[in-house]
């Protein structure tokens, strides 16, 4: 007999179908491969308690403060550590608990997901002269020959943008705004790319997104999150994907010592509010995007980016733009030209983390890792 340790990333799928195990026996098992953790914010000490006893039970563990177990304080924090089986029957055990469980188990079951296998990478073009990475501006047929190159190389999503997001930039007027776009998106519409690629306009005007959305734009990559009533009335009006980023402040003050009390729970409570917006709008197709760098500390960036999962609970898919940003020169000093390998362990951890839209300069780059990195994934 012989062992070997399996990474727990592993396609546990294909591993239990390689196996001989039963379909019935594998969508079992599946349930139990996959681990949680789960932190729970100001839970009842009576409550902490109950919810110990009923994790113990079915074979999960809460860890909690030592002075619970004598409610010493009327609120705690406590970490959930379950599979996905033992989550959904934790939320079948605390329906029917007292002291705030009723509400819990209506939430746990949102967090049995299963991260996408697949990516999409969304390269970037910009037609403004302002933007932070020099690589990304280019105008007329240059621009149209670069935005071919990026579909070539594997990009499935190319997002134009005509004014600069960079912290302490200046906004344009939507007559200005749409100056710049407008050649590019005519180039593209009359070369009928939106045949080879889905095309994002990273814009909040209603008159530039209208103009793109009637071209063969289909995609309305909106930093303010849907701010603007008409940006959500244009969007719903071509039934078109709308990308809500979080931000914190505006780009001319946003990096002016950002603060969070809990920047998960922050972020997540924003996309609570704007999703229901969306929704009140009859916009149906929705993509998050934490916003890395709007109004983040690297200290922010990390975490949201370590603790991605957590977002998938909405039933969204995530996206996460990470290229080239300043977080890296943070961690280590470096001139946003050299900044292409940075980019890629964000952009791969992201991933592994569930994201699956990955908005990058470099495409051919990214696309490579991407692959290499789902192929490893896959493979048993």
């Amino acid at each position: 007999m012989k062992l070997y340790k399996l990474n727990s990333n592993s396609d546990v799928k294909s591993l239990f179908q390689n196996l001989g195990v039963t379909k019935e026996g594998s969508a079992i098992l599946e349930q139990k491969s996959h681990l949680n953790f789960i932190y729970i914010k100001d839970l009842k000490s009576p409550a902490a308690n109950i919810l110990k006893q009923d994790a113990l039970s079915i074979g999960a563990d809460l860890a909690v403060p030592k002075e619970t177990i004598t409610c010493k304080n009327p609120l705690v924090d406590a970490i959930l550590i379950a599979n996905d089986k033992q989550l959904k029957e934790l939320a079948r055990k605390e329906k029917v608990q007292p002291f705030g469980l009723k509400e819990f188990a209506a939430h746990l079951n949102e967090f049995v997901v299963s991260p996408q296998d697949d990516f999409h990478v969304m390269g970037i073009i910009n037609t403004n002269e302002d933007s932070f990475f020099q690589g990304s501006r280019f105008s007329g047929e240059n621009a149209l020959k670069h935005i071919e190159t990026m579909i070539e190389e594997g990009a499935s999503i190319i997002d134009l943008g005509g004014v600069s997001s960079r912290p302490g930039s200046l906004g344009v007027s939507d007559f200005e705004e749409l100056a710049r776009v407008k050649p590019i998106i005519d180039l593209i519409y009359e070369h009928k790319l939106f045949d080879k690629a889905l095309f994002s306009l990273d814009s909040y005007s209603p008159v530039s997104l209208e103009y793109a959305l009637q071209r063969g734009f289909s995609i309305v990559n909106d930093i303010t999150a849907l701010a603007n009533d008409d940006v959500a009335r244009v969007a719903a009006k071509y039934d078109a994907t709308v990308v809500l980023m979080h931000m914190q402040g505006d780009p001319q003050s946003m990096q002016q010592e950002p603060f969070y009390e809990n920047v998960l729970l922050e972020v997540d409570a924003f996309f609570e509010e704007r999703i229901a917006k969306a929704k009140s709008f009859g916009i149906k197709k929705i993509v998050l995007d934490v916003g890395i760098g709007f109004g983040k500390s690297l200290e922010h960036n990390l975490k949201l980016l370590k603790h991605h999962e957590h977002f998938l609970h909405f039933g969204y898919p995530l996206l996460v733009g990470a290229s080239r940003k300043s977080m890296i020169d943070k961690i280590i000093p470096t001139p946003i030209p050299e900044r292409l390998a940075g980019s890629l362990a964000l952009h791969l951890k992201a991933y592994e983390h569930g994201a699956t839209i990955l908005r990058v300069h470099d495409v051919k780059a990214h696309v490579q890792a991407l692959s290499v990195l789902r192929a490893l994934n896959l493979t048993i």
